[in-house]
């Protein structure tokens, strides 16, 4: 949900030009997070009277790269010793899309303060209102627009305090209500960026060309500074003394990197701090000093940042031979599922290990239930595996969608067990269900494919799902790890019971076979294609299959809509005679997925009161007889493979056919309207 990047050069000579597409490319590796419209501030001037210039467009970043180098009144090839450059890439929440609603929002038409911002600022009308008395004139729509303005509000306020950039932006903050994560940068403090988040992610990349003084950033706590303004009462937590990553020595040739996702900056370097909450980081003369605003007295609370390597490669986030992100994850999953399966697996012994809740297994078979609470794609993975979690663990599974679990202020009890699953481990909804669930005293597993996520930080234990970065906005290879991993925890879970041991081989010769088997799917494209040359101008479609094949037809259905714009419904075959059946005619597209285990026969009826209707059914099955074919209008014949695992083989002909219809259609498979890769926004 948008895309922040900044980028600081200390004793790093760089031009304008180079700053400049060092601080584009960085949105372009963020575009998935946001891409209604963008925008950057930068220098007007090298030295220390120099002004700030903003560029923001409408639309791609490619408009404003295109703004950016189509201007005349900038010499490009200006060097800068020291500079701070900071970026946007925007989903809206605030405001329709367009330039004036774009980051960077500014203090005043002098741009004293610029900010960019991810998330949501809840109390931002009561701020406006303050600060409009104050005599502001307000120009865009925005709810971030009242942050730049609160900052030159109280730097004019306390203009003989000497306040430090880092001081005022925590005077800022304590004024703020909602989830965000900011990066400031003004002329009345150049050569500085302070970056702040809570709720919202953020890391620091950096890149020296020394060796580094510490592998990690003591956090500074103090006492209170009560503020003497009117605008609240809030208390601020203001150091008196700080700790620095610097290099050896003086501070010397070191660049920043400020971003929301790590892709951004894991081209620069692989040296990152990620941030947490009320974390406020400063550069100043090329030192960084992270300070924490402490809002409770748990003294229990993180004092240490550490600097991480990242060990994502750059080729992981660049297309490749492929025509979109999506079609480049939708064919990795053969290489993603083994990643999801190595090291945790052992196919001689038939043992497995997950190391992230390896210590806390023994408390897991004693809970009363099993909770899993997600949202999406993420929730049809827990909805794929419910089945055989029951089967093998004997315990209650229950799957929520994490908006409705905390719309329903669901019971939840010290021996509940609650997993939550996230691609981005930053989900909003997700987050705050955790922290519900956590409060209750519930033992809290996180599920994500990001380490250092918000999720990965405030569980208990959990599974990384290893899938590697996925940069399409639908997800694809997410859902088949997340799948895996699932699988995993409940072979994990039974390994000590007599009476499941021959269940638990099935299932793990299974898993040995899955990528060969993935491979064979991928290998229907030209096949998938086809059909969709056939669908892509309808309407609606609608996806119907039952047992462990039911999310399938719901993440299914998802992509439909998400790709496609096409309506699409994902229906319980079994409830077909309960309504949804009065859709179904000659002209009503319909898919179902029938493979050969407990609820075929099931299944094979409901095809045929839909062809008793005239529909023409399109039928996902893995029959090699000619029973399910004799009743279908086309026919995807998928490999066999365990009931359990047969939804990873069908759903990857969903993700194909939505794919290729929205290509047909002419639309951006990566990037789909009105949505972002990670809902940080409730």
């Amino acid at each position: 949900m948008c895309g922040i990047f900044a980028y600081l050069n200390y004793k790093t000579p760089a031009t304008r030009r180079t700053i400049i597409e060092i601080l584009v490319n960085g949105l372009k590796r963020m575009e998935y997070r946001g891409y209604d419209s963008a925008g950057i501030a930068i220098d007007d001037s090298a030295g220390k009277d120099a002004g700030i210039h903003l560029f923001k467009a409408r639309g791609k970043i490619a408009a404003l790269d295109e703004m950016v180098n189509t201007q005349n009144e900038f010499d490009f090839d200006v060097l800068f010793d020291v500079h701070v450059g900071i970026a946007h890439t925007r989903w809206a929440t605030h405001g329709e899309p367009n330039a004036v609603n774009s980051h960077p929002q500014r203090s005043n038409k002098t741009n004293d303060f610029v900010v960019v911002h991810n998330g949501i600022i809840t109390n931002h009308k009561d701020i406006k209102l303050f600060l409009q008395k104050q005599g502001f004139e307000f120009e865009s729509d925005t709810d971030t627009e009242v942050i730049p303005k609160l900052a030159k509000h109280l730097y004019d306020s306390h203009i003989n305090a000497n306040l430090s950039f880092r001081e005022l932006v925590e005077m800022v903050i304590q004024q703020l209500e909602g989830a965000f994560s900011l990066a400031f940068k003004s002329c009345h403090y150049p050569g500085q960026c302070v970056a702040t988040r809570r709720g919202s992610p953020l890391l620091i990349g950096v890149k020296s060309a020394v060796r580094l003084a510490t592998d990690h950033i003591p956090i500074m706590y103090s006492k209170d500074l009560r503020m003497n303004d009117e605008v609240n009462t809030a208390h601020l937590a203001r150091s008196d003394s700080t700790t620095e990553l610097t290099p050896m020595g003086e501070a010397k040739e070191i660049e920043y990197f400020f971003a929301s996702d790590a892709s951004a900056i894991i081209e620069h370097t692989n040296q990152v701090i990620f941030l947490e909450d009320d974390d406020v980081a400063a550069v100043v003369d090329g030192s960084l000093s992270i300070h924490r605003i402490k809002r409770s007295h748990n003294v229990n609370e993180s004092a240490v940042r550490e600097v991480t390597t990242l060990k994502t490669q750059i080729q992981e986030i660049m297309k490749g031979n492929y025509s979109s992100f999506m079609q480049k994850e939708i064919f990795e999953q053969p290489e993603s599922v083994v990643n999801t399966m190595r090291g945790r697996l052992n196919l001689e012994t038939y043992e497995v290990i997950l190391g992230g809740i390896k210590s806390y297994i023994s408390e897991i078979r004693r809970c009363r239930r099993l909770l899993f609470i997600a949202c999406g794609t993420s929730y049809h993975s827990a909805l794929a595996t419910r089945q055989l979690l029951e089967e093998l663990t004997e315990l209650p599974v229950i799957v929520e969608l994490a908006s409705d679990f905390l719309d329903r202020s669901t019971p939840i009890f010290r021996d509940d067990v609650c997993f939550f699953i996230s691609q981005s481990g930053e989900t909003a909804d997700t987050l705050m269900a955790l922290r519900y669930c956590k409060g209750r005293g519930a033992l809290i597993v996180g599920v994500t494919n990001t380490v250092g996520s918000g999720i990965s930080r405030e569980s208990h234990c959990g599974i990384h799902i290893n899938a590697g970065p996925e940069i399409g906005v639908a997800s694809t290879k997410a859902y088949t790890s997340q799948f895996i991993s699932i699988v995993l925890f409940g072979l994990m879970m039974c390994e000590d019971k007599i009476s499941m041991q021959e269940r638990r081989k099935v299932i793990i010769e299974g898993l040995k076979k899955l990528p060969d088997l993935i491979n064979t799917v991928l290998k229907m494209d030209d096949e998938i294609h086809s059909l969709a040359q056939e669908l892509y101008t309808q309407r609606s479609l609608l996806v119907m299959g039952r047992g462990y094949n039911y999310a399938t037809c719901l993440e299914g259905a998802l992509k439909i809509k998400e790709l496609t714009y096409m309506h699409s419904e994902g229906i319980l075959a079994g409830e077909l005679k309960h309504g949804p059946l009065a859709l179904i005619d000659k002209a009503m597209p319909v898919l179902m997925i029938a493979t050969r285990d407990n609820v075929y026969k099931k299944c094979v009826n409901a095809i045929e009161q839909v062809r008793a209707r005239n529909g023409k059914p399109i039928i996902i099955g893995n029959n090699e007889d000619n029973e399910t074919k004799a009743l279908a209008y086309k026919y995807l014949q998928v490999p066999h493979t365990v009931d359990c695992l047969q939804g990873i083989l069908t759903v990857i002909p969903m993700q194909l056919l939505s794919f290729h219809i929205a290509v047909l259609r002419g639309y951006d498979v990566d990037c789909p309207r009105n949505l972002a890769k990670s809902v940080t926004v409730e």
